[in-house]
């Protein structure tokens, strides 16, 4: 049979560890929240938008342009149906710098 003191290491051991994931859980969470939080009176302070929206907008942009792997674009289906290649359109650019 087990004996009883060590069961009662085990319950103490399992306790500690217990706890101790849900401190580093908590404080994890936390210092997201923190985070998050002083972005967001960053983004109120300066008038910009916060960089994560501002990124994850510029994702959505070009999967709504069909640049992305798996987006259906209307534009894209268009193209290649109709089977026509755009190229780039070349113009010359001056330079106006005095040369010696």
């Amino acid at each position: 049979m087990s004996n009883p003191l060590h069961q009662i290491f085990r319950f103490i051991l399992k306790l500690v560890l217990g706890l101790s994931a849900a401190v580093l859980a908590v404080g994890l969470l936390l210092v997201a929240l923190t985070v998050f939080a002083l972005s967001l009176i960053k983004s109120l302070i300066t008038g910009r938008k916060p960089a994560p929206i501002m990124a994850f907008a510029r994702f959505q942009e070009f999967s709504q342009q069909g640049m992305w792997p798996g987006s259906h674009s209307r534009q894209g289906s268009a193209k290649a149906a109709s089977g026509q290649v755009v190229d780039v359109e070349v113009r010359e650019i001056p330079d106006n710098r005095r040369q010696p």
